[in-house]
């Protein structure tokens, strides 16, 4: 009898290790199957659809988002064949490497304008690049003043504060939102972007849209205030504010680390708005869909004045040909898209301090997806 239980023991682990060596050839599936059967720890996230994904895939473009697509990429990756290489060199330069034909996609804080949208139509053949909005989040104004921990402040003070109108921490207009704080005689060191970013390009469209006497701009990619200081994507300017004292810089919440605190924002609700993905979630949903065809480009409502709702939000969009994709790289976009649109992709965000999409936008990205060829 006890030769017999060892034999039917040793039948046992054979035929798992069959289904896990079958499960991993298979590269995951949409299909969840019994409940019962599945392996709980796995490495590899069970539901991910990989198809006939293989090699490698580069692409650039928007830092704001890199976090999450690191997040994406570890899971997915686990999963398929594939290698994602998300080079984060700034949502400028994940256009131009799109238009220019040098990656299959891109990531962009700010939908393709039409000069850009013609020059994808040279490289997508039969079709043009389209906007997917994938990532949401608040853009965070994070500051480094010894002794205040909490700051208020309102779109009026953060425009002069940038535009280097407002110079010392104790200027009236920043004690009068912050009448318990002790603010410091100490100057402002304001950080802004180098690189052409789609989060300096949605920070600028806030104030425009709430402030605009006090920030005259035209906004854009490219920082046009004057005077501050630059550093190169959002890890820089973060990086500048944890260790300068008295600075300031914007940039996504996934970046606010370490001891950096971030601004309350004064919005006339009835309190300030804190950035958090549950408060940047309340102003996305509020977006309209203004892209026509495939194309799911949004409009944000910068000046909601919705208790809970944080302004200073931005989308990032993943830019992919609608028609005309390559096909060496096509199957491996599609799948890690796919995954990244899902269910289990858009929980990950709030994991990372990211703000998931709403329900009825990422299931028209979904849509989209499924449509890429």
């Amino acid at each position: 009898m006890k030769l017999q239980r060892m034999n039917r023991r040793a039948l046992a682990l054979g035929a798992l290790a069959v289904s896990g060596a079958l499960a991993l050839t298979a590269c995951g599936s949409d299909e969840t199957g019994d409940p019962g059967s599945g392996s709980s720890g796995a490495a590899a996230p069970s539901n991910v659809k990989c198809d006939d994904a293989s090699g490698q895939v580069l692409a650039d473009g928007s830092s704001a988002q890199k976090n999450a697509v690191d997040a994406w990429v570890k899971q997915f990756s686990a999963a398929c064949k594939v290698e994602i290489n998300y080079k984060a060199g700034g949502s400028g330069a994940g256009v131009t490497a799109f238009t220019q034909g040098q990656v299959p996609w891109a990531g962009s804080d700010s939908a393709l304008k039409p000069d850009e949208v013609a020059a994808s139509k040279k490289i997508c053949s039969g079709g043009q690049g389209i906007d997917l909005p994938m990532v949401g989040g608040p853009i965070a104004v994070g500051y480094n003043v010894p002794g205040v921990d909490k700051l208020v402040l309102d779109a009026s003070t953060i425009a002069k504060i940038f535009d280097s109108k407002i110079t010392k921490w104790n200027d009236p207009a920043i004690a009068k939102l912050n009448p318990d704080a002790k603010l410091p005689n100490l100057k402002i060191q304001a950080f802004h972007r180098s690189d052409e970013s789609g989060t300096t390009d949605n920070f600028t469209k806030y104030l425009i849209a709430t402030a605009k006497k006090d920030f005259p701009y035209e906004g854009g990619k490219a920082w046009q205030a004057k005077g501050g200081q630059s550093a190169p994507q959002s890890s820089g300017v973060a990086a500048q504010v944890k260790q300068t004292p008295g600075a300031i810089g914007y940039f996504e919440l996934s970046y606010a680390k370490d001891g950096i605190k971030t601004v309350a924002v004064d919005t006339g609700a009835a309190q300030p708005v804190e950035a958090t993905v549950e408060n940047a979630t309340k102003a996305i949903s509020d977006a309209k869909v203004v892209g026509t065809g495939k194309d799911l480009a949004l409009e944000l409502n910068y000046g909601t004045k919705a208790d809970g709702a944080y302004p200073m939000v931005l989308v990032t969009y993943e830019i992919v040909c609608d028609k005309g994709n390559k096909a060496d790289t096509l199957p491996a976009v599609k799948a890690f898209l796919r995954y990244a649109a899902s269910e289990d992709g858009q929980k990950i965000l709030a994991e990372n301090d990211y703000a998931p999409m709403p329900e009825d936008i990422i299931a028209k990205v979904r849509t989209t997806v499924e449509s890429l060829s």
